[in-house]
């Protein structure tokens, strides 16, 4: 056996050491329902576990077969998720749901390859799958993997490249042992998320500091490479509260930009061009009294700036509202069932500071 097959023998050996040795105890660990596991890692993606977690519950308890997700309508399924982000994966979960219950007899692929045909499933998620529900040998690469490999070997190829995406995966295939991938794929995650961090990193401890390259070339806090970095839109938002007795205007978002599926109020966007952009209001509506709030939500790639404006209407005018709301596109919702709506978070925190 040549020393480079040995070392990396060693290197498995060394993660699965300390994985065992330090167990995390989750909900979808040790277990082979490709479901489970399936919307767990749907909801983990870009999510922390601690954030993660009570969603996991609220989704398996709601929903405890892939039958109950697949026949659930897709608001419920938006309002559940609603304060985690990144509400596509939402939209993309129930989707991926009905297509498993309807054209897949209700069984989910056990295969890398046919997993990754499923819709919201890139290579991360069909290599957890097919590891740890069907036992096949394909490791998967994360954040977490990346940082473990590039600290360990070396590795200065920029992970957000397609070359560095490759050469990393091949080495993970390489590393992963036959008689643990699942187990494997796991230590390595963890190890990622709770040894060798982003800051601070606990090298001091670290089972594999004396054949580290990054420690030893003093190189910890310049690997991973990642030269390229997501260009942040701003947005300034201004939201019309329009209120007519018990009832209120609410929009549905449509494709095409962010939050599809979900309700927020009607809004016109200022830009550089239009700062003195105004929304054009119902005849009848009162002059709109602004909160005296500002509001500032940031997404990964957008920072949204928001402010609120009240509008009260004559209630003795509601015909006429509806007329205006049905033609332009909005509801009017009663107050008491507000809260059954799925919003995104900038319109939650907003009406939890109203007492909603």
């Amino acid at each position: 056996m040549n020393s480079k097959a040995t070392d990396n023998q060693l290197f498995s050996h060394q993660i699965l050491s300390w994985y065992r040795a330090n167990p995390r105890e989750l909900p979808w660990r040790g277990i082979q329902d490709p479901y489970k596991i399936w919307l767990s890692e749907i909801i983990l993606q870009q999510t922390r576990v601690a954030q993660g977690m009570p969603y996991y519950f609220k989704f398996t308890e709601a929903y405890p077969t892939v039958k109950d997700l697949a026949l659930a309508p897709e608001e419920e399924v938006l309002r559940l998720w609603q304060g985690l982000g990144y509400y596509s994966r939402a939209r993309n979960l129930h989707s991926c749901a009905k297509y498993v219950w309807h054209e897949l007899d209700g069984n989910f692929p056990e295969t890398y390859k046919e997993l990754l045909l499923l819709k919201g499933v890139g290579s991360y998620t069909a290599s957890a799958i097919a590891s740890f529900a069907f036992g096949e040998v394909k490791a998967v690469v994360d954040g977490n993997v990346f940082r473990v490999l590039a600290r360990y070997f070396g590795i200065e190829t920029d992970i957000a490249s397609g070359k560095g995406k490759k050469q990393f995966e091949a080495l993970a295939d390489q590393l992963i042992p036959a008689d643990h991938p699942g187990e494997f794929n796991q230590a390595m995650m963890d190890f990622g998320a709770r040894h060798c961090t982003p800051a601070n990193p606990s090298c001091d401890t670290c089972p594999l500091s004396s054949s580290c390259f990054a420690l030893n070339n003093k190189m910890v806090k310049d690997l991973p490479v990642k030269i390229n970095k997501i260009k942040i839109k701003e947005r300034h938002l201004h939201y019309y509260v329009i209120r007519c007795g018990e009832k209120w205007v609410w929009k549905k978002r449509s494709s095409g930009d962010i939050w599809e599926g979900l309700f927020d109020f009607p809004h016109v966007e200022q830009t550089k061009e239009n700062s003195e952009s105004e929304f054009n209001l119902p005849e009848a509506a009162k002059t709109p009294v602004k909160f005296p709030k500002n509001y500032r939500h940031i997404l990964s790639h957008q920072k949204l700036n928001a402010v609120f404006s009240e509008v009260e209407f004559p209630e003795e005018k509601i015909a006429h509202l509806n007329e205006w709301a049905e033609n332009n596109g909005f509801l009017l919702v009663e107050e008491e069932k507000i809260e059954y709506l799925a919003k995104p978070k900038l319109i939650v925190n907003f009406l939890n500071d109203q007492g909603f």
